[in-house]
């Protein structure tokens, strides 16, 4: 305490004012670890209540509705073949009073799995649909520095044909098109422009490096080309809804069948779910039976009949003895 009217401290105050408290390195320690066990304690006493408690039962999801308004997540995501399903987006068309010729889309949930640790890759892929439902024409350039090459190209609608003089344009992206093909005599040319294509650099993996110029024009201006999202997932339109059901059909196998070609066939199917759906419409989930193509049945007989075979030869060695 301070000394009234003299400024003055208390012998041995002034230093345990001016002095800050200190504490002994080993009652620190001390006090740590108490801190750490009780922390400990506190984390190991919810465990043990999270242990305690029960988990809450879910009740299991029941089949078919029995009346049209329900709770979609109380029952299971119906499953409908292909030609119903088209059906049903045809009359939900009729029943909204939206546009008939809106676009046909799928959703298709893939399986990218291999053996161990080893996956597909993203892909994309471009295939010529048996019922085309656009106008609409790819535009596509061609790499030719024949003369005779390039009038070729630009009679079957080539939207853009040149050399190498083209390359500088396309990496200052003043030249844009939907595909690039070229013909084997320029390709080593073009070898600048592999970072910037990437997928629509050409190849003939691809279909787009060859000698057939009309051929490859036929098919990219006409093609339909689809990517895998998210690593596991296409997003495409296939159709229009007032085209007839067939042809809907037709479109969709000859996609969901290019699709199953990215993965070997002794593996798992790589389509796992599938939905289609209209502009307006909820999506409805498939039934991919007779959907996907039939390789693993064929494989499957294969074995069989060399089953059979095995069989079959003990006994015609002892009748010919």
């Amino acid at each position: 305490a301070l000394a009234p009217r003299c400024g003055g401290i208390l012998p041995g105050l002034e230093q345990r004012l001016a002095l800050p408290a200190m504490v002994s390195p080993a009652t620190a320690r001390a006090y740590a670890a108490a801190a750490k066990t009780a922390k400990k304690d506190a984390k190991r006493t919810r465990q043990e209540k999270v242990r305690e408690t029960p988990p809450p039962r879910r009740r299991p999801l029941m089949g078919k509705p029995v009346d049209d308004v329900y709770l979609t997540w109380l029952y299971r995501r119906p499953c409908y073949p292909l030609e119903q399903a088209v059906g049903m987006l045809k009359k939900f068309q009729e029943l909204d009073f939206t546009h008939p010729k809106q676009f046909v889309y799928i959703n298709v949930f893939l399986d990218m799995a291999l053996q161990k640790k080893k996956k597909v890759d993203a892909f994309s892929s471009s295939v010529t649909l048996p019922h085309r439902f656009t106008d609409e024409v790819n535009k596509v350039l061609v790499f030719t520095e024949n003369e005779q090459e390039a009038e070729v190209a630009r009679e079957h609608g080539a939207a853009i044909v040149g050399g190498v003089e083209l390359i500088k344009w396309i990496l200052e992206d003043e030249i844009q098109a939907d595909f690039y093909v070229a013909v084997p005599a320029i390709i080593p040319k073009l070898i600048p422009l592999r970072n910037k294509l990437k997928r629509k650099y050409p190849s003939i993996r691809r279909n787009s490096l060859g000698s057939d110029i009309p051929k490859m024009l036929q098919f990219f201006r006409e093609c339909h080309e689809y990517t895998v999202e998210d690593e596991s997932m296409i997003k495409t339109r296939i159709a229009r809804l007032d085209m007839p059901t067939e042809h809907i059909i037709a479109n969709l196998k000859t996609i969901i069948h290019d699709i199953c070609t990215f993965k070997p066939s002794n593996f798992d199917p790589i389509v796992r779910r599938l939905v289609i759906r209209s502009s307006t419409s909820e999506g409805l989930l498939l039934d991919l039976e007779g959907i996907l193509p039939q390789v693993e049945k064929v494989e499957e007989k294969e074995e069989e009949n060399a089953v059979e075979e095995d069989q079959q030869k003990p006994v015609q060695e002892s009748l010919s003895t």
